[in-house]
């Protein structure tokens, strides 16, 4: 993996050139190993934290971990495009708007023990707008070269802190063409229903249950490229113990294992359905 600028990354996306890179700034990652007509994104991966930002913050590292959703740039670390997020959202949240990225409150709690100065939070944003760069032009190559394009956008979710039973994986969509897309949907939420856990953990899937998949980063896409689906997919943190503060690396590698064939196969029935190049 190098290390390269945010314009050197659009540069070689423009040239449809291969790499693995981190940016200069160590906030993002973005693997290409061939241009494909799908990508998987893991935006709330990231556990990075600047270091002069930690004697102002009131969450602990805990409390920002149990928010983020760890190991889902591992869930689809195989596939050939990956792009994903390495700083916390507690930093600034890539999920939601340049606005609202910087949290003032975070679940309820004062973030921050003396507001961040005008300069902290520029360093922040900039890098916000550098993903969203890469993200449009990573988006605008792949319309141009496929006519047709799908994203699977991948989060976790904090199962245990719901009162009620909830789904292994949700997938949220009241921001995207259900009409036009229902059937592509309908066959994910299904491909996932039929993942298989050790531990006699249930595979269940269900649409809009637990989120709806209001977030920025499909949003943004959603927005500014009219052919390219965004499945904002979440699955339940079964991979691990919210509360204990561990993962379980054998379910971690289960999933990641089944979703090696599920998103090509997914993403090929995809583009058949909808390429206006075939």
């Amino acid at each position: 993996m190098k290390k390269l600028s945010i314009d050197t990354i659009i540069s070689k996306i423009q040239n449809e050139e291969c790499f693995h890179a981190v940016a200069n700034d160590y906030s993002l990652t973005l693997k290409i190993d061939r241009y494909v007509n799908y990508a998987c994104a893991a935006v709330h991966d990231g556990h990075q934290f600047r270091k002069p930002l930690w004697d102002n913050c009131l969450h602990t590292e805990y409390e920002r971990w149990y928010e983020e959703d760890p190991e889902t740039k591992s869930l689809v670390a195989s596939h050939p495009i990956v792009l994903a997020g390495r700083d916390s959202r507690f930093e600034y949240d890539l999920n939601r708007p340049p606005e609202e990225a910087v949290f003032v409150t975070a679940w309820g709690k004062e973030l921050w023990r003396e507001p961040l100065s005008k300069d902290e939070k520029k360093e922040s944003l900039e890098k916000h707008s550098n993903f969203y760069r890469v993200t449009h032009a990573l988006m605008a190559k792949l319309e141009e070269k496929f006519g047709m394009a799908i994203v699977y956008d991948m989060h976790s979710y904090n199962w245990k802190r719901w009162e009620r039973e909830v789904p292994t994986w949700n997938l949220g969509t009241s921001n995207i063409d259900n009409k036009r897309f229902g059937t592509d949907i309908e066959l994910w939420r299904k491909s996932l229903a039929e993942i298989k856990f050790p531990r006699e953990i249930k595979s269940t899937a269900k649409i809009n249950d637990t989120f709806q998949g209001n977030g920025y980063f499909l949003k943004y896409i959603t927005q500014n490229f009219k052919n390219t689906l965004v499945l904002a997919t979440e699955i339940a943190k079964i991979y691990g113990d919210e509360y204990e503060y561990v993962l379980y690396p054998e379910i971690i590698a289960t999933v990641e294992k089944q979703l090696r064939n599920r998103i090509p196969e997914h993403a090929a029935q995809f583009y058949r359905a909808h390429s206006p190049k075939l």
